[in-house]
């Protein structure tokens, strides 16, 4: 096996390619939960389905490019088995109640509630309530399969913090730390040298499992027209740091708008080089991308924005509930936050400027 030249002399590089809005109704997310109820449980425990989008082929398949989502079932008294990965991931509850077991927490995860899961956390799922336990789990699974990195073992029950996987300090402080490595300047702009010590040795920022209860979530939402409350929270995990994530790939948000709130009219939208995928709760809708319109409402999920598609949402009298799952602080972290906030105003990099502030948001619904 040999490597090849493409001469791309003079060659425009291309742009971007964004994948088709996709919905996927409420009929369907129910008709497939009731499927997984009725098969018999697979040995790791795991009643699974991926949602995978009609353009999505070859490695690491999901509803937008990098990321995937996957519908998770468990009948009261059963649970999972105990595995780790390297990838970012949240599960959202859409149905019932259960215990999520991430290295030695448990947290209780229930409808509208929301937890992340760390890379290479041992964790698994036991449903100790009465009724199914129905989770949306978002991942990042296809850009790690893509990548040819994804890395995935099965874990027994004594092994989900895996404590003694971590290696002792060498008690001298002589190898492989940070300590006395070289840390020099080189030239007057700023630039480093360091020892290969501070690849192998990385000032850890502890990224814990966090859970986000609707019931406390919901409070700092608007309530009703006029109460002075936000539109839109992010439920953010302090370990992501400048990224603002819920984990380091992607932040959810979560979204409310009462009934007889106004929609705005119609008109232009925006767009962002990250894509967007949208769990609606309650309300209904349209959303227009690429002046595809689509209608929505209570238990649809949708690819709302791929990436760099133009798009603006709207909503009916009755308002509306959303969980936005959106790959942004992966962008902030590879420097392509691409952003239009105006179709015709400028195109920015978001966090990538100095002296930039970015786009200040737009006036919430009612204010």
């Amino acid at each position: 096996m040999s490597a090849q030249f493409l001469d791309i002399s003079g060659r425009t590089p291309p742009g971007p390619l964004p994948w088709s809005p996709v919905k996927i109704p409420r009929e369907e997310i129910e008709g497939e939960v009731e499927r997984l109820a009725t098969i018999p449980q697979p040995a790791d425990g795991r009643r699974a389905s991926l949602v995978v989008h009609p353009d999505s082929d070859g490695l690491g398949p999901g509803l937008a490019p990098g990321v995937d989502v996957t519908i998770n079932v468990l009948k009261p008294g059963e649970q999972t088995t105990p595995v780790r990965h390297n990838a970012s991931q949240v599960d959202i509850g859409i149905r019932g109640s259960g215990i999520v077991h991430v290295g030695e927490q448990d947290i209780r995860l229930a409808s509208r509630d929301v937890c992340n899961i760390p890379s290479m956390k041992g964790h698994s799922h036991r449903n100790d309530g009465d009724d199914l336990w129905v989770r949306l789990t978002y991942s990042n699974v296809p850009l790690l399969a893509k990548l040819g990195v994804h890395y995935f073992e099965d874990l027994s029950s004594d092994q989900l913090d895996r404590k003694s996987d971590r290696p002792e300090r060498d008690p001298n402080g002589e190898r492989y730390t940070r300590a006395n490595a070289p840390d020099v300047e080189i030239g007057a702009g700023g630039a480093r040298l360091r020892g290969y010590e501070y690849l192998v040795d990385i000032e850890v920022v502890e990224n814990k499992a966090h859970l986000w209860p609707w019931h406390e979530v919901s409070q700092h939402l608007r309530q009703q027209p006029g109460d002075g409350k936000r539109m839109i929270m992010v439920l953010y995990n302090p370990a992501t740091e400048r990224r603002t994530g819920t984990t380091h790939s992607f932040f959810v948000t979560a979204a409310v708008v009462p009934p007889g709130t106004p929609s705005p009219p119609r008109g232009r939208g925006h767009r962002h080089s990250s894509m967007a995928i949208n769990y609606h709760f309650q309300g209904s809708g349209a959303s227009v991308v690429d002046g595809e319109l689509i209608e929505w409402r209570a238990g649809d999920l949708l690819l709302s924005a791929p990436g760099w598609s133009e798009h603006a949402h709207y909503w009916g009298f009755d308002g509306f509930g959303i969980f936005t799952v959106q790959d942004h602080p992966l962008h902030i972290g590879m420097e392509s936050l691409v952003w239009q906030e105006e179709m015709d105003g400028p195109i920015l990099a978001l966090g990538s400027e100095p002296g930039q502030t970015g786009y200040v948001g737009p006036r919430e619904a009612g204010e």
